[in-house]
């Protein structure tokens, strides 16, 4: 079976994203949003509170993201959409490189295990995938 695209246009389709007046101010707050997350992010991983790491690394990241959203004239309404404007809008175009798509995909997937499963278990296997951010944070 093939894999379905979802693109800016079949995102926007499907009502995972909406146009709106491009926003400055908007962008500029989930950045504020985004700082806000990085430095609960790093207290958390110094605390080594790993659940709660991922969750605020998480946010950091989907703020940031979001920024460029509302720059752009666009906002979501699904977190998997995010990503899919990063990837079609900026990643096929070399702006961004694909790496940090599966970056933000895999975070935006672990938190969401994290979140609604009753058997999620952080495992360092899960961690050392994307253990080259932890220099980032």
């Amino acid at each position: 079976m093939e894999k379905m695209k979802f693109d800016i246009d079949r995102c926007i389709k499907l009502g995972l994203l909406k146009r709106i007046p491009p926003s400055k101010e908007k962008a500029e707050g989930s950045m504020k949003n985004a700082e806000n997350w990085l430095r609960e992010a790093k207290n958390n991983l110094q605390n080594l509170t790993f659940r709660s790491c991922i969750l605020t690394s998480y946010l950091a990241m989907f703020h940031a993201a979001r920024a460029i959203l509302f720059i752009d004239g666009f906002r979501e309404k699904s977190h998997f959409a995010v990503a899919r404007y990063l990837e079609d809008k900026y990643a096929t175009t070399g702006l961004l490189e694909k790496e940090w798509i599966d970056i933000l995909d895999f975070y935006r997937e672990t938190r969401h295990e994290d979140q609604y499963s009753i058997s999620f278990l952080l495992q360092k296997k899960n961690r050392k995938k994307h253990s080259n951010l932890q220099g980032d944070l």
